[in-house]
């Protein structure tokens, strides 16, 4: 980031922190022991979520974040990539075509083929193809930094997401919303729960959205709806079991953004460069979640999950031509494309149990976790393909077939001018990969400021990878077993301020084999970090909130690249295991609120991520140097939010902004590419005439920056979204 784009964000960060108006809060007034009680009675007592342990955020040795409701709605997100934008230790990725969530943390990405995985309320929930996540239903998102598989099992390499659902909480209620937004985008959302029962022991809670929308590319439409019912049940004062479902169908034209060309630079971001006549993508998802909870006493509980998800995704699209195939890289106006079919199913299944509570051993005090879960994902990937030829660099495009490139005017866009080709086979495939693992972990109290962490997990993995083109199919199957450490100590300084260091170990599965049919050895991430955490409302009953920073450096090994071995060559394109790769890097995060009604956000990251040995890259086979930057990982992220409320002649209203800056990233990795920085601005307003009503107005972009957010190639570039506005009318009951 240039010293110009930071300094504003310094400046308020500042004038933030030197506020003086605010009112206390109900923790502030709380006893040190009261406060203790407080938390034991949040995470053990009371519904308490798989891994979290009974820990407050100054014991525990990460960085992590939770981006809560309020703030989602103060800065106007609607779908997960929105939240994530939050967050500076996140990076967009490709997300193919708009289909799916892809996104890196701390500078590293999971497999490009696959959505990037996240937790819901501790499930792996992100794998499978359902299309992008609508927060509709979501209370909060939480970025867990760095690996964290001795506890959650495989995972990313720079971090884990959790989104937590909006659960029943035995009250009558709810909210409705409706949205309306530039290019006539109509969205509804509700939230209705009551209660059932001779002691009103059942919650029951439904969560629905319907979303119809143009877009600033032309001719693109999208459809989605979602419904997420779910209840609660309390069968004793020991006892509750929860059950949630999730439904959520989506039509969304495959968009593979802009070209880029050196001597003719972007086609204009407003150009769709498939054909409309493709149809949408369908994506389809129908997930379960059970859960049951049991508390042996004050100290001790039992908590035990099934989930179970499905995902389909199917369709047809015309896309971007790559390289010696893409005719815009010769006159600057005359897009090239090729086809594909393609029909994507996922099956998901997860099983868990963990037991959680605390001892002593003569002084110490123990507050254990011990658990396994089993896991089975199934995939099948069918696609077909047409593409045309390669033509040499010095070719006269007009001795080019339209038809067979499927050419389009990108300043002159006129559909439907080629028929649409017939595909061949290219892939078809079925990928079955099963897990079973066990966990520990115990964070001990040295002393009345002292505590370490200790933390185990050992996996068991099986995969089974069908080729079905293959006449007759042939299955390889293979096997794994890894065990995952996890090492924190966190010192008490002071109420309000703690002290952490940390080291972790994760890996993930990677999908596909070798040369010779083998599963590839898992993705291995080696993690640490020290960092200063701050509780303002135990050091001041002026401001309530946090303020967390953190220095850390990630190591990642067995990342795919192109195997170039002379016996792979000879056998066809395949990868082997042989990337290197470190993430280095410091992070400030500051949640923030004043009694004047002030309240402030930031999240800033410098990650510097890099290639730490040189390759051919997997997909491309061009040379990865040692030292080249890894994609789409800008060095300087920042994302500030600031908010008011205040009161207009008696009416409650609130006004606030917000900022991005996400510095230039590599756009193509082992190219020179580079994507540039962008820096947009937002603003939004609210007032609420009734305790019931409430009318907001959102501004997005409000400068209307030119800005691409993500590539992962110079044809497939995704642009940011001009300036556009959105008016949200909500009541409460």
């Amino acid at each position: 980031m240039t010293q110009h784009a930071f300094k504003p964000t310094a400046i308020a960060f500042a004038a933030a922190l030197t506020h003086a108006l605010a009112l206390p809060v109900a923790a502030q007034t709380t006893p040190a022991a009261d406060a203790e009680q407080l938390v034991e009675e949040v995470f053990v007592i009371g519904k308490r979520r798989a891994y979290q342990g009974n820990f407050d955020d100054l014991e525990k040795p990460s960085a992590d974040q939770v981006i809560g409701e309020d703030l989602l709605r103060e800065a106007g997100a609607i779908n997960l990539n929105d939240a994530l934008d939050l967050s500076a230790s996140v990076a967009r990725q490709n997300n193919f075509g708009g289909l799916w969530n892809a996104f890196s943390v701390r500078g590293f990405a999971g497999d490009i083929n696959l959505p990037s995985g996240f937790l819901v309320n501790g499930f792996n929930a992100g794998r499978g193809f359902a299309g992008p996540r609508d927060l509709a239903g979501i209370e909060a998102v939480e970025v867990l930094k760095g690996p964290r598989s001795a506890l959650f099992g495989r995972g990313e390499p720079g971090g884990t997401v959790n989104l937590i659902t909006k659960r029943p909480q035995f009250e009558t209620g709810g909210d409705f919303r409706a949205t309306y937004g530039r290019w006539d985008q109509l969205r509804f959302e509700g939230d209705v729960q009551t209660t059932a029962g001779t002691n009103d022991e059942l919650g029951l809670r439904l969560v629905a959205f319907r979303e119809d929308a143009d877009s600033f590319r032309d001719t693109v439409e999208t459809e989605r709806m979602g419904f997420y019912p779910s209840f609660t049940w309390d069968v004793s004062e020991a006892t509750s079991v929860t059950y949630e479902m999730e439904y959520t169908e989506q039509e969304i034209p495959f968009d593979r953004g802009v070209a880029y060309s050196e001597a003719h630079g972007f086609t204009p971001r407003k150009t769709f460069v498939g054909e409309p006549g493709d149809g949408p993508i369908e994506t389809e998802v129908l997930g379960h979640q059970l859960e049951a909870q049991h508390n042996f006493s004050e100290s001790w509980s039992l908590l035990a999950g099934l989930g179970y998800r499905d995902t389909n995704f199917e369709g047809s699209a015309s896309e971007t031509n790559f390289g010696g195939r893409q005719t815009y890289f010769l006159d600057g106006q005359t897009l090239s494309r090729f086809f594909r079919y393609r029909e994507f199913e996922s099956d998901y299944f997860v099983a868990r149990a963990e037991v959680a509570g605390e001892f002593n051993t003569g002084s110490l005090r123990h507050r254990l976790l011990v658990g396994a879960d089993y896991d089975r994902f199934e995939l099948n990937w069918f696609i077909q393909r047409y593409r045309p030829g390669w033509f040499p660099a010095d070719t006269d495009i007009n001795t080019l077939d339209p038809a067979a490139y499927l050419f389009l005017d990108v300043f002159n866009p006129a559909y439907g001018q080629s028929p649409q080709p017939v595909p061949g086979p290219n892939t078809n495939r079925d990928e079955d990969l099963k897990g079973l693992g066990f966990y520990i972990q115990d964070q001990i109290d040295l002393t009345d400021r002292l505590q370490v962490r200790l933390g185990l997990r050992w996996d068991d993995f099986e995969q089974d990878l069908t080729n079905l083109r293959a006449v007759p199919a042939t299955t390889a199957t293979t096997s794994d077993d890894r065990v995952s450490p996890q090492f924190g100590v966190v010192y008490q300084v002071s109420d309000g301020i703690s002290l952490y260091a940390a080291y972790g170990e994760g890996f993930r599965q990677q999908a596909g084999s070798d040369y010779q049919g083998d599963q590839f050895d898992p993705n291995i991430t080696e993690s640490a970090e020290v960092g200063l955490k701050l509780d303002a409302a135990q050091l001041s009953a002026e401001v309530s909130g946090s303020v967390t920073l953190s220095l850390f450096q990630v190591d990642q090994s067995n990342f795919l690249v192109n195997d170039d071995r002379p016996e792979a060559v000879a056998v066809g394109w395949f990868s082997r295991t042989a990337g290197e790769a470190r993430s280095r890097g410091f992070e400030v995060d500051a949640d923030l609120a004043f009694a004047s009604g002030f309240s402030l956000w930031l999240s800033y990251a410098y990650t510097d991520a890099e290639f730490t040995n040189s390759n051919l890259e997997a997909d491309w086979g061009a040379r990865i140097e040692k030292g080249d930057q890894l994609i789409n990982s800008p060095k300087h992220q920042v994302n500030l939010q600031v908010s008011q409320s205040f009161e207009v002649g008696g009416i409650p209203a609130q006004v606030g902004a917000g900022l991005q800056h996400t510095d230039k990233r590599q756009g193509f990795t082992a190219f020179d590419f580079n994507l540039p920085s962008y820096t947009t601005a937002r603003f939004f307003g609210q007032i609420a005439p009734t305790d019931q009503f409430a009318v907001r107005l959102d501004l997005d972009n409000a400068f209307d920056e030119t800005y691409y957010t993500n590539s992962y190639a110079d044809v497939w570039v995704e642009p940011g979204a001009p300036r556009r506005y959105r008016v949200t009318a909500s009541y409460s009951f």
